[in-house]
This record gives C-alpha cells, structure tokens and sequence, in this order.
C-alpha cells in the first residue's frame, strides 16, 4: 500500500475543513504554538519547509513573522487545499508552494530550507529514520519537531488507538518512535539539539546545523 493511502483516508476533506475552521478561531495548536515562538525569532527572511503542515499553522504563522517564503509538503490532498485557501486569503499565496505526496519519495526533488519543521508527523510515519534522515538533509540551519514523550501510558493508549482503527477496517496508525533514536539519528545527520518545549503528551524540539 502506498504510504499516502492511509493518510488521505484519515486526513479528510471533512477533517480538514474542521481544523480549517478550528484554527482560524482559535489559533495554532499547542505542538506548533510551541514550534512557531521557538523558531519565530530565526525564521526572519528565511526559507520553510513545513512537511505534514496540516492547515498551515507555522507557516502562516512564520510568514506573517517575516519569513521570506514556504513550501508546504503533505502526502494529505485536503489539507494542501485548506491550506492554500487560508494562504490566499492571508495574502501569502505568492510565498508559498504546495507539495502532494510522500516525502521521502520525493524529498530529493525539493529544494533545502533554512528551517525545517514537522510537527506532530514523525508518529504518522513507518519509517522514522528514512524521514529523518530525508528532512534532516533538506535542513541548512534549523530543524523543529514534535512527537510523543516516551511515557507507558501513551504507548498503552496508541495501541488502543491503532486497535481501534483495526476493528473500524481503517488502514492509518499512529507509531511510537522512541525519542533518543529521533534524537540519534538528527545527530548522525549533523544536527545538536538547542531548544525544547513539552506538552502533557508532545517533545517539541529545535536542532540546529553544527
């Protein structure tokens, strides 16, 4: 199966258009509050590459901040449709380009960026050090993340969660990476860990470049 199926089944036009609607409300997320205030301060006249960027939330964020420009990469059709209307009517339609489809496969073909950032994506992912590996290389100076803390009661509540989908036929599931082999396999790719936020579930991160 392709790894997009999943995903696009799970991340629907229906989901979509709610979180649409739940951030033009409420505002970012806690992961991506937490990326956008780390990262606000580094991203002024730099390039994004937000890969999974679900609405958009950073760099919207970031580009009103005074980021130069943005590619948002999502295997999600939806979400790259909500997230180009909400470039559009953010007047940033000009600063940004859309990328559907899996990543890693195509990661080769997209250009570097000063900052990098995957927020709540590394857990929608098999394959961790291929897509570590893949966005860490597309990084010049800064690399932001979030994924789960490594905590017994979470990896109880994801296999609940991807038993729940089993019995529903869905295909997507939710994976438990450990952090020290996302935190080893950013410093095999050259990048030291600088600043960290936590959530009650999430590690948000930021790397930098040696």
């Amino acid at each position: 199966m392709n790894c997009c199926e999943p995903l696009n089944e799970m991340f629907d036009v229906r989901m979509a258009r709610h979180d649409l609607k739940k951030y033009r409300r409420k505002g970012a997320e806690p992961t991506a509050k937490a990326l956008i205030n780390l990262l606000r301060g580094r991203a002024q006249n730099a390039t994004l590459l937000d890969i999974g960027g679900g609405v958009g939330a950073i760099h919207h964020e970031l580009l009103d901040a005074g980021l130069a420009k943005a590619v948002h990469a999502d295997a999600s059709s939806s979400y790259i449709s909500v997230a180009r209307e909400e470039a559009e009517r953010r007047g940033h339609a000009d600063r940004v380009e859309f990328v559907l489809g899996d990543f890693v496969a195509q990661a080769t073909a997209i250009a570097a960026a000063d900052v990098v950032t995957l927020d709540r994506v590394i857990c929608c992912y098999p394959d961790m050090p291929a897509l570590v590996k893949a966005s860490a290389a597309r990084t010049r100076k800064f690399y932001g993340a979030s994924f789960p803390r490594d905590r017994w009661f979470l990896r109880l509540g994801f296999r609940l969660l991807n038993l729940f989908m089993a019995l529903r036929r869905k295909s997507f599931r939710i994976y438990m990476h450990s952090p020290k082999d996302i935190h080893a396999a950013l410093k095999r790719e050259g990048l030291a860990l600088t600043s960290t936020a936590r959530t009650f579930v999430w590690q948000v991160v930021v790397y930098s470049r040696a």
